[in-house]
């Protein structure tokens, strides 16, 4: 029998991590890394004991079910229960073509991707499999790792065009009349998105009106970049980023790593560079700027290969991709 497949993509915040948790829009963007899964529905003969009538979750050579007692068997788990629950016996294998712990939404990934395939393995109609339903299921994957997990991710992950989320009311397509082009690097290290989000919910109650003007700060950022975003303003955009760096620092979400990748893209020209995702370490975005949609060989490219490849030069592993006009999304374009 053909498995059943699932891709989802992965993703960098361009302005509004760790803000999204308290009800303050961000903006994210599926990128054409991401992850894929396939599920095989399993027929269970008669006299089989229960404890082997258990779906399985394959994923970095290691088998899980639920049950089992690890974070991946209460992951796949709390997914496979989602209301209503998938009940079909079957055995997945997932995979991923991101660095864990690095900010560009590996787990939200995987989560949409075994979303997917095990909704086509169970049967269910197009009306159960929409990208509500598998955000659903992706988000209760999620909050098992990150505690109180924003939402943006699984919503990337699937959506895999450019948004505008904020918690409680969904997303909206963010449509541009440019590509955006970005050099992706990873500082070398990570930090527990859990353990981050932590550290922002103590500054809270600690430092309440620190707090308050960070959010107060990257909501104006974020109104503001959606604007420049719109307008094909990536000059503007990249301002907006450096500035959304700043607060981050300003909250202690930085570290050395990610203040020199910042300052060597800025070196190469960037238009604008930050981190992505929790902090803490994990990865950074630079904007190399704006071309026509579909363009190739153009400066704003070229910009972006300059920063990757002095981001390499300096020991870190980096890629170029592109948020593609009107919102292209990455998981069409991997299928």
């Amino acid at each position: 029998m053909t498995p059943f497949e699932g891709r989802a993509a992965g993703k960098v915040i361009l302005l509004g991590e760790h803000a999204v948790v308290y009800g303050v829009p961000g903006i994210a963007a599926g990128i054409e890394r991401g992850a894929r899964a396939q599920a095989e529905v399993r027929q269970v003969e008669d006299g089989v004991p229960p404890s082997s009538a258990a779906s399985t979750l394959t994923l970095g050579g290691q088998t899980y079910r639920p049950g089992d007692g690890s974070d991946l068997g209460r992951a796949f788990a709390a997914l496979l229960d989602d209301q209503p629950a998938i009940a079909t016996l079957m055995d997945v294998t997932a995979e991923a073509e991101l660095p864990p712990g690095g900010g560009l939404g590996c787990s939200a990934a995987l989560g949409v991707a075994i979303a997917r395939a095990a909704l086509a393995a169970d049967g269910r109609p197009a009306v159960d499999n929409t990208d509500a339903s598998v955000i659903s299921r992706a988000q209760r994957w999620e909050d098992v790792f990150h505690g109180n997990a924003s939402g943006i991710d699984a919503a990337a992950a699937a959506v895999g065009a450019c948004l505008r989320f904020e918690r409680g009311k969904g997303t909206t397509p963010l449509a541009a009349p440019i590509d955006l082009w970005l050099a992706v690097g990873y500082s070398g290290s990570s930090a527990s998105t859990k353990e981050m989000v932590g550290g922002i919910a103590k500054l809270k109650d600690r430092k309440p009106d620190l707090h308050q003007k960070f959010l107060d700060g990257v909501e104006s950022l974020v109104k503001n970049a959606i604007l420049a975003i719109q307008a094909g303003d990536a000059l503007a955009l990249g301002r907006f980023m450096d500035m959304n760096q700043m607060l981050l620092a300003g909250v202690f979400l930085s570290t050395e790593a990610i203040e020199a990748m910042c300052r060597v893209a800025r070196e190469s020209g960037a238009l604008g560079v930050k981190l992505t995702g929790s902090g803490g370490g994990g990865s950074v975005i630079a904007l190399g700027g704006a071309s026509d949609p579909g363009a190739t060989g153009t400066e704003a490219e070229h910009t972006a290969q300059r920063v990757r490849d002095a981001w390499a030069k300096e020991g870190y592993s980096a890629f170029v991709t592109r948020i593609a006009a009107g919102g292209a999304s990455a998981i069409e374009k991997s299928q």
